[in-house]
């Protein structure tokens, strides 16, 4: 009901703008009937375009027609069948009433078929992220509770048994595991609240989220050395801070802990025509080939290090969630160099759109 009203409002607030703008036009202007059919024609086509079926249309071509004769054709006021050319008159405002209707009608149609597929695409896209966290919930976060609750089993059962370095060693495994997984928590939870439309984006400065996230970095690995290189001039783009800052911490933090190398990690930061790009470079035993294509989805991803049970898989697969919602890229590849190896990830944030 309330459709079929917003649709008659349009059709009679078109008309009535109409005949009043042909008023004006025919009797303090020129007189020429095919003017004031002109007006009318146009304001056919915006009633097809502005409403939905065709009867609005087939409506408002008859009374085009009749108002042409009535109001602006000789002698006015007066209804005059007789005219030459007023059968043509007629069928031709139907005839483009009804080709209006009908194409606007098909676009419509399709554009609410388009709509619905990007909703059903949207869906999926978070039933795989879903899929995604759940089995990196079945992964990566079960092999640390376990390794937890036995830590705790040996340190209750045979705390008389074991020398002080071995229940400190204990404790010391159990406060690890503990932070790791207090930090997947917090990225699970990072995940679940940000999306493409909840992503509050603000102009920062991009060396002050790189220094933040270094020295949040270096409170979880005190020795963590980050070699940082970026241009000399100001660089502003829009983001929100505290996420592209997880994203830095967990890259740099998985090339720390699973590069197996101990070389510096470097941070290169680069300023492309549309965007600011962020590498994260090490120089350990690189990314298995195998496992390149499917890094991001959010399994188990491991690096082959004996603490293959901090997987790097859910973290990336948050990365990559939050560069999306941002509207960048992120990539993985392995370099390779005279001297030099290792993996690097790749990621872009794209700069504000000039007004």
């Amino acid at each position: 009901m309330k459709k079929i009203r917003w649709n008659l409002a349009i059709t009679v607030l078109l008309l009535a703008v109409t005949t009043i703008i042909s008023f004006c036009f025919f009797h303090f202007g020129n007189k020429y009937t095919a003017n004031i059919t002109v007006l009318y024609t146009l304001a056919l086509i915006l009633i097809a375009l502005k409403t939905s079926g065709y009867i609005y249309g087939i409506i408002a071509s008859i009374f085009c027609v009749f108002a042409v004769n009535y109001f602006f054709s000789y002698p006015y006021f007066r209804l005059n069948f007789t005219l030459d050319g007023y059968p043509v008159t007629f069928a031709g405002m139907l005839t483009i009433a009804l080709i209006t209707g009908a194409v606007t009608t098909s676009l419509k149609q399709q554009q609410q078929a388009i709509s619905e597929r990007e909703k059903q695409l949207a869906e999926a896209d978070k039933e795989k992220l879903r899929a995604n966290l759940l089995r990196a919930v079945s992964h990566d976060l079960r092999t640390p509770l376990t390794s937890i609750i036995g830590s705790a089993d040996s340190y209750l059962e045979n705390r008389e048994e074991l020398s002080e370095t071995e229940c400190t060693e204990l404790v010391s495994n159990i406060r690890e595991d503990s932070e790791w997984l207090l930090n997947m928590v917090e990225n699970l939870l990072t995940v679940n609240s940000s999306s493409a439309d909840k992503v509050k984006k603000s102009a920062e400065v991009v060396e002050e989220v790189v220094s933040e996230a270094i020295l949040r970095l270096q409170k979880r690995i005190p020795d963590a050395v980050i070699h940082v290189s970026m241009p000399n001039n100001f660089l502003m783009i829009p983001m929100d801070p505290t996420l592209i800052e997880q994203v830095l911490i967990n890259l740099m933090e998985n090339a720390l802990i699973h590069s197996g190398s101990t070389e510096p990690v470097d941070l290169i930061i680069r300023e492309l025509d549309d965007a600011i790009s962020f590498s994260v470079r090490d120089y350990g035993r690189g990314l298995s080939e195998d496992l390149l294509p499917h890094i991001f989805e959010g399994g188990q991803v491991s690096s082959g290090s004996s603490d293959s049970h901090r997987g790097m898989g859910i973290g990336l697969s948050i990365c990559q969630t939050i560069i999306q919602a941002h509207g960048g890229q992120i990539t993985a590849v392995n370099h390779t160099g005279d001297r030099t190896k290792g993996a690097e990830f790749t990621f872009t944030l794209p700069k504000e759109k000039e007004s």
